[in-house]
């Protein structure tokens, strides 16, 4: 069976065009972004709980770390990211693992493969980011087969990420024109039921990921050169902005040291569909 199909004019919607190139700006960087939810990944990957010979299609795959853990434990995985540059790094990073992951450009809304293409469908705090959720959950569930399996994990609305996107938000502008909708509607249960629960049957546990780095200062450098949103952000500020965004986003995390350094609980929810 062919999974590419699905062929649009642009693998990219209009839309999505400049969330594409902030998403892509951390490049390579953005993996050690990644390092520090691969215990969330782990989570997410074992209750997948993927039989061997499994194709498997990572949504939203970054730099490809959940793409690589699947890889490595031998299931065929391909991963589809909007944003060239952190793909081009994850091309770069499995095949100097000796990885075959097919690694593709495609928008999570509209995704180029075939109806049913895959037997089972991932994403680890990926597709909850997208600009139109419909579309991208109804993606997920077409080509994902009958019988398949789902697995997402999602930030809460009430949790720690959440608490560090007030911080982020409060130094960006305005939005033009009518707001995105909020990623962390993805961690309410009964919006999950909305958007999933037609074409899955679900089950929704929570779990708890912890972010550690040996102080604030160190998850700035982390996030101000590895995460997009906040590089992009930075580079629009002027110098006194980026110095109080700097010590406000360094003094969020050092709220949270220990004895060792800092450690963030960020609270998220596990999905698991298993398609109608």
């Amino acid at each position: 069976m062919s999974i590419a199909g699905h062929s649009t004019d642009s693998p990219i919607r209009a839309h999505n065009a400049g969330p594409a190139a902030v998403w892509s700006s951390s490049g390579a960087a953005y993996d050690e972004v990644s390092r520090g939810i691969l215990d969330a990944i782990e989570h997410t990957i074992n209750r997948l709980e993927p039989p061997r010979g499994m194709r498997i299609l990572d949504v939203a795959t970054g730099t490809g770390w959940t793409a690589r853990r699947l890889a490595e434990r031998g299931f065929d995985v391909t991963g589809v990211d909007f944003a060239p540059d952190m793909l081009s790094a994850a091309r770069e990073t499995a095949s100097a693992r000796g990885l075959d992951i097919d690694l593709m450009t495609g928008d999570a809304e509209d995704l180029p493969f075939d109806d049913g293409a895959f037997d089972a469908v991932i994403s680890t705090f990926g597709v909850m980011f997208v600009q139109r959720p419909e579309d991208a959950a109804a993606e997920l569930a077409r080509v994902c087969r009958p019988g398949g399996r789902l697995a997402l994990a999602v930030w809460t609305p009430d949790g720690n990420v959440f608490e560090m996107f007030k911080v982020i938000k409060g130094y960006m502008p305005p939005p033009e024109g009518e707001s995105p909708p909020s990623p962390f509607e993805w961690g309410r249960e009964e919006r999950l039921r909305e958007l999933l629960g037609g074409a899955f049957d679900l089950g929704i546990e929570a779990g708890t990921s912890y972010y550690r780095e040996p102080d604030g200062q160190a998850a700035w450098r982390t996030f101000s050169e590895g995460y997009g949103p906040v590089r992009t952000l930075v580079g629009k500020l002027d110098a006194q902005q980026r110095a109080q965004f700097e010590a406000d986003f360094t003094a969020f995390h050092d709220g949270f040291a220990d004895e060792l350094g800092v450690t963030v609980p960020r609270d998220y929810l596990v999905v698991r569909g298993t398609r109608r």
